[in-house]
C-alpha cells in the first residue's frame, strides 16, 4: 500500500498526516452530541441539534461536498472550518452581530436559533470560478449582465474586476442565480432586510480582505448567510470566511502567475473541483459515481491547516 504523508510545522509539534488520518475522519456527528439533543437538520458539512434549553448547536463534521453532491471527508477539515470561523465572527462581531453563543469546542458551536434567508450573499473581487453559477464561466459564455451587473468585455479569467460584486444565488439542492430585483419582487426578502444584509455583505468582505492581505493573503470570493434572531434581529449565521465559503490565493505570486498565463495559487478546495472537472466530463451527474484519491484527500487537509495558520498565526494540535 502505497502511504501518502504530509507533515505540518505546528508550534512544538508535528501533524503527521497520512492514510491513517483518513480513517479518523468524522462523517456522523451524532458520535459527538449529547443524547438528549434532537437533530433538527442536516446539512453538506454542518449538522445542526437543537439542546434541552432551546439552543441550537453547529457541529462540524469532515464532510466536503462539490458540484451539488457529498464527496469524501477531509482529515481534520470540520476542526479547521470551526476554528476559522470562530476567529473571523470574534474579528468581525464589532461589525456585524452574529449567532454565536459559545464557541469552546473544537467542531461544535452553540448558537442563536434564527430563521435563515434562503439566499446566499456572494461576494466576488475575481473573474473566476469552475462551478456553473460562476462569474468566469457565465463571462465565458458571453454574458455581460451578471446578477444584476454590466461586465466590461475583453477580461481574462482570474483578473480582477471593476469593483466588489455581490452575486445573490437561491439556497436550494441546486444554487441558482437571482437578481436583487427578483428577491424583491418575489418577497423573498423585503426591501429592508435586503438593504440591511447587503450592507453587512460589503462590510464583512472589504474588511475580510484587508485582514488575509495582511497575512499575504487575497480573499478573492466568498458567501455569506443571514437570518432572523427570536427578536427579529438580523444576525451573521453559519460560517465566516473559510475555506469551504471562500477562495484564497497566495498575493505574492498572483501578479507572475497572471503574466505567465498560470492558475493563481488556491489555497482551499478549488483544488479538488479542478481535479473533478478534468477527471470527469459532467460533475453534475449525480448517476456516476466521482472517487477522490487519497492523496488529493490529504492534498488538501494540509491547504486547510496551513490556511488556518496564515489567518489566525494559531495552530491545531495533533489529535
Amino acid at each position: 500500500m502505497i502511504l501518502y504523508c504530509y507533515i505540518i510545522q505546528n508550534m512544538s509539534s508535528l501533524i503527521k498526516l497520512n492514510e491513517e488520518c483518513l480513517n479518523n475522519c468524522i462523517h456522523d456527528t451524532s458520535k459527538l452530541i449529547e443524547k438528549k439533543s434532537k437533530l433538527v437538520r442536516t446539512g453538506k458539512v454542518r449538522d445542526v441539534y437543537e439542546t434541552e434549553d432551546s439552543k441550537f448547536i453547529l457541529i462540524a463534521s469532515d464532510r466536503i461536498s462539490a458540484f451539488d453532491r457529498h464527496l469524501t471527508t477531509i482529515p481534520y477539515k470540520g476542526i479547521v472550518l470551526h476554528k476559522v470561523s470562530k476567529w473571523w465572527f470574534n474579528k468581525t462581531k464589532h461589525l456585524v452581530p452574529n449567532h454565536v453563543i459559545d464557541d469552546g469546542d473544537d467542531r461544535i458551536m452553540k448558537v442563536k436559533k434564527c430563521t435563515v434567508f434562503p439566499i446566499e450573499f456572494v461576494m466576488r473581487s475575481y473573474l473566476t470560478g469552475s462551478t456553473d453559477t460562476s462569474i468566469w464561466k457565465n463571462y465565458e459564455k458571453g454574458c455581460r449582465y451578471y446578477c444584476g451587473h454590466n461586465l466590461p468585455d475583453n477580461m481574462i479569467k482570474n483578473q480582477k474586476l471593476p469593483n466588489i460584486l455581490l452575486t445573490p444565488t437561491t439556497k436550494d439542492e441546486h444554487d441558482e442565480l437571482i437578481s436583487e430585483k427578483v428577491i424583491i419582487e418575489d418577497k423573498i426578502m423585503t426591501l429592508k432586510q435586503w438593504e440591511t444584509c447587503k450592507t453587512y455583505a460589503y462590510s464583512l468582505f472589504q474588511y475580510g480582505q484587508e485582514l488575509a492581505l495582511k497575512n499575504g493573503l487575497i480573499l478573492v470570493d466568498t458567501k455569506y448567510e443571514f437570518g432572523m434572531d427570536e427578536d427579529g434581529k438580523i444576525i451573521l449565521v453559519d460560517e465566516l470566511h473559510t475555506p469551504d465559503s471562500s477562495r484564497y490565493w497566495f498575493n505574492n505570486s498572483y501578479d507572475e502567475r497572471m503574466l505567465e498565463g498560470e492558475e493563481p495559487e488556491s489555497i482551499d478546495k478549488e483544488i479538488i473541483r479542478k481535479w473533478i472537472k478534468k477527471t470527469y466530463k459532467n460533475p453534475y451527474d449525480l448517476s456516476m459515481d466521482i472517487n477522490i484519491p487519497n492523496d488529493l484527500r490529504l492534498n488538501l487537509s494540509q491547504k486547510y491547516l496551513q490556511l488556518y495558520n496564515l489567518i489566525t498565526n494559531e495552530h491545531i494540535q495533533q489529535n
